[in-house]
C-alpha cells in the first residue's frame, strides 16, 4: 500500500450564505463556536483525497470510508489530513487550527461489493410543504427522497475549486467527486423538513460505482433512529445513491443532529 503524504490545504466555508445558520458566523457564536462550520460533507471530501490517492478509481468504485467530525474545521484555517497505513485500511485524521478535528477509516474491497437492490428502499419526493423538523416528522421508519440531480463540467469545476481538491481524476476521468455524492444525504434532509441550525456528525459511504458527470443521481433514505444525546436530538438515515435510475452508486449511513443543544448566551461570548 502506498500511503500518501500528509495532505494540506486552506478550508474554505461553501455554506456561509446557505439556509442552514450553523454556518454562519455569528449564529455558530451562539453555540459555543468560533465562527462558522464548514460544512462536514466538504470536510469528508478532503479526506477522501487520501484513498483516491492511495487507490485511484478502485476506490471510488469499490471503496468506503467512515468518518466522525469531532471539533469544526473554520474558514481560512490551515487544515491537514494524515493517513497511516494499518493493515489493508487508511486510518485518517484531520488536524486544523491546533485541533484534531475528524478520524475516518478508509479501505477498499478485494472485489466489487455487493450492492443492495435498487428497489430496497421506497423513492418519495420532496413534499411541496416540508413540515418543522421534529420528532414525529423525522421517525424511524419515514422514507426521504430529493430531486434528482445532474452534474455537469462547470459544476464540478466549481466545486473543486472550493474544496480545494488537487488530484485530475475528476476531470480528466469526468468522475462525480465522492464529497459532490455525500452532499446528496444533506439533500434529504433539507428538502424534506424545514431545520433550524443543525450539524453533520458523521457519514459511512460504500462505493459500488463511480458516477459520472451528466448522469441523473437520485437518492432514497429511510431513518433508521432519532435519539437524544447529551442534550442534542440526532437523526440517522441510511441512503442509497443511484444514477440514471439503474445503476447503483453507493450506500450510506448519515448521522446528523438536527437540534442542538444551545448554549447560555454569556457562554457563547468568551469563545
Amino acid at each position: 500500500m502506498n500511503v500518501p503524504a500528509v495532505y494540506e490545504l486552506i478550508a474554505f466555508n461553501t455554506a456561509a450564505a446557505s439556509d442552514n445558520k450553523i454556518h454562519d458566523d455569528s449564529v455558530a457564536r451562539r453555540f459555543g463556536f468560533r465562527g462558522g462550520l464548514v460544512p462536514g460533507v466538504d470536510v469528508y471530501a478532503y479526506m477522501a483525497h487520501m484513498p483516491v490517492a492511495c487507490w485511484g478509481r478502485r476506490w471510488l468504485e469499490a471503496g468506503q470510508l467512515d468518518c466522525r467530525f469531532q471539533k469544526p474545521v473554520y474558514d481560512g484555517a490551515a487544515t491537514r489530513v494524515t493517513a497511516k497505513a494499518e493493515n489493508d485500511q487508511l486510518v485518517l485524521g484531520v488536524e486544523s487550527a491546533g485541533d484534531h478535528c475528524a478520524t475516518g477509516r478508509a479501505s477498499i474491497a478485494a472485489g466489487r461489493p455487493a450492492a443492495p437492490g435498487v428497489d430496497a428502499l421506497p423513492a418519495p419526493s420532496p413534499p411541496t410543504a416540508r413540515p418543522a423538523a421534529s420528532e414525529s416528522s423525522l421517525t424511524p421508519g419515514r422514507s426521504l427522497g430529493i430531486a434528482p440531480v445532474t452534474i455537469d463540467r462547470a459544476m464540478l469545476s466549481q466545486y473543486l475549486e472550493e474544496i480545494r481538491e488537487t488530484d485530475p481524476i475528476y476531470p480528466t476521468e469526468g468522475l462525480v467527486h465522492p464529497g459532490q455524492i455525500l452532499r446528496l444525504a444533506n439533500a434529504a434532509l433539507v428538502q424534506n423538513v424545514v431545520l433550524g441550525p443543525w450539524i453533520h456528525v458523521g457519514s459511512k459511504v460504500c462505493h459500488h460505482a463511480a458516477a459520472r458527470l451528466g448522469q441523473e443521481l437520485t437518492l432514497r433514505a429511510t431513518i433508521t433512529s432519532n435519539t437524544i444525546s447529551k442534550g442534542h436530538a440526532i437523526v440517522e438515515f441510511a441512503a442509497r445513491v443511484t444514477a440514471d435510475g439503474k445503476i447503483r452508486i453507493a450506500e450510506i449511513t448519515h448521522v446528523a443532529i438536527w437540534r442542538p443543544r444551545q448554549v447560555p448566551e454569556d457562554a457563547a461570548a468568551t469563545n
